[in-house]
């Protein structure tokens, strides 16, 4: 069953949880326990069963032949190879490659998922209406969204995005996608108002009312929704599988994992695979400019009201990071008072810890950040040393592991998550790469000379996407998301 962070819910199936996408008054939902799961149990097996046994003890309401068809989308070619998620051996640590479904971003492992997930919850609780998914991206979830629910019948999607705050191959990944049922609208203002915006109209019951008329219900396709975030969890077992397939760990061993990270889902599903009993021993929390995780786990002072950086790994340009709240849970030991007076509206975003709770943060993480500048040099000196190519967020999570490898001289093997293909970021690569040469191309010209550089195929979601026909984008300032969304939904 499924419980508020907040306290305000609880008792709820997760067709429930999935089907609301967040609580409604307020707070995430997250599990009233952690399964226990050894890994042994699972040597041998592939992806699609893998993702099927880790996910099957949070979905006792979904019967096994409903999550065998489910996970299927892992085994069908939807995703390159037959290994969705494969673990590439880079120097004497790991990059799991998480960038191999449509899109060319980590978002694909569990927004194809996500979509037949929500269909079955809210055939589970008989809702007689069709489902509004509301989208807030800062680049990846965007694409990733529209292409899971594209074409579904009952669903419609409305994604905001930044307006000048997403890569150019982003923004016209979002701008090409088809489907009867998607809308793109571009917000003059950063992420963090979009997302923000998006948690307001859950919470408004003046807009739910109205939605209802039109037979039409809110849900969510970002980590908050916990439809989103569990199939995350499946990629930490699959790494640790094939680091002892590789003899890089010894059976049992414990592992440090990496993850750059803006909103902390996919942070939050490594730690999530540790409660469950995966050998996970540091998890290292990289973020860029917008260093806002950073300087929590320093101080236990959590101070979103900061000045905002938009930078070359925008997907991490994120300053209210939504899933820190359920960690915060878990490290205050399930205390919602605690989280409802650190949530409380009056702090203005910003509020500290007690000591417990931030010592109880610090033994499971280590938090860094990297600079723009640092970066660059990452993927430059990473593709000199390894013959491998980072994109500009995987690189901060490079610079960050170097970062904590000095300072601690632990040698444990670690698997950085590479949250996306360097082609969707092939511009900053390049300069990365050529220096002053690489600025001289557009994003297109980029993308080829990346390939012919590096040796590497353009993934085939990217190829072309100059020449396809892009949609026209509605566009509004942050305060008239609202009234944009009803001009599209509301009769």
């Amino acid at each position: 069953m499924y419980e508020s962070t907040r306290g305000n819910l609880s008792g709820q199936s997760a067709s429930q949880a999935i089907a609301l996408g967040m609580v409604p008054k307020g707070g995430l939902f997250v599990p009233s326990t952690f399964p226990a799961l050894k890994w042994q149990e699972l040597q041998g097996l592939s992806y699609r069963e893998v993702a099927k046994r880790v996910m099957a003890d949070y979905l006792p309401d979904f019967p096994e032949e409903t999550l065998d068809k489910i996970v299927n989308v892992y085994n069908d070619g939807t995703f390159d190879g037959q290994n969705p998620a494969p673990l590439a051996s880079v120097g004497n640590f790991g990059v799991l490659e998480l960038w191999h479904g449509p899109t060319s971003a980590f978002k694909d492992m569990a927004l194809q998922v996500l979509p037949d997930l929500l269909n079955v919850s809210l055939k589970h609780i008989g809702l007689d209406a069709e489902v509004l998914i509301l989208v807030a991206t800062s680049g990846d979830t965007g694409k990733a969204a529209l292409e899971g629910f594209k074409n579904r019948e009952g669903m419609h999607i409305a994604v905001f995005y930044p307006q000048g705050g997403v890569s150019p191959v982003q923004e016209r990944q979002m701008t090409t996608t088809e489907g009867f049922n998607t809308h793109v609208i571009a917000v003059k203002g950063n992420f963090d108002q979009c997302q923000t915006a998006v948690k307001q109209m859950f919470a408004s019951e003046a807009l739910k009312a109205k939605l209802w008329e039109n037979k039409l219900v809110f849900s969510s396709a970002n980590s908050i929704n916990w439809g989103r975030l569990l199939p995350q969890i499946v990629y930490y077992f699959w790494a640790y599988l094939q680091a002892v397939e590789q003899q890089k760990v010894a059976p049992g061993g414990v592992i440090n994992v990496v993850v750059p990270t803006g909103n902390f889902g996919n942070l939050l599903a490594a730690y999530y695979a540790r409660r469950m009993g995966l050998p996970i021993a540091k998890i290292i929390c990289a973020s860029n400019k917008n260093n806002v995780l950073t300087s929590f786990f320093a101080t236990g002072e959590y101070q979103s009201q900061r000045q905002f950086y938009q930078t070359i790994s925008p997907s991490m340009d994120i300053l209210i990071s939504s899933n820190f709240e359920r960690f915060l849970y878990e490290m205050n030991g399930r205390n919602a008072d605690l989280i409802n007076s650190w949530y409380d509206q009056k702090n203005l975003g910003s509020f500290k810890v007690d000591p417990q709770t931030l010592k109880n943060c610090q033994e499971i993480v280590f938090a860094g950040w990297a600079d723009e500048d640092e970066t660059l040099a990452t993927i430059s000196h990473s593709f000199k040393a390894y013959q491998y190519v980072f994109d500009p967020h995987t690189a901060v999570g490079m610079k960050v592991y170097e970062d904590y490898c000095t300072s601690s001289h632990d040698t444990t093997f670690t698997v950085i998550a590479s949250t996306a293909s360097p082609f969707k970021f092939a511009s900053n690569v390049l300069i990365a790469l050529e220096g002053t040469q690489g600025k001289q191309r557009d994003e297109w010209q980029a993308l080829k000379g990346l390939s012919q550089l590096t040796n590497w195929e353009i993934p085939q979601g990217l190829q072309g996407l100059d020449k396809k026909k892009a949609k026209i984008v509605d566009s509004c300032q942050p305060e008239k998301i609202v009234e944009m969304l009803q001009g599209l939904f509301i009769k």
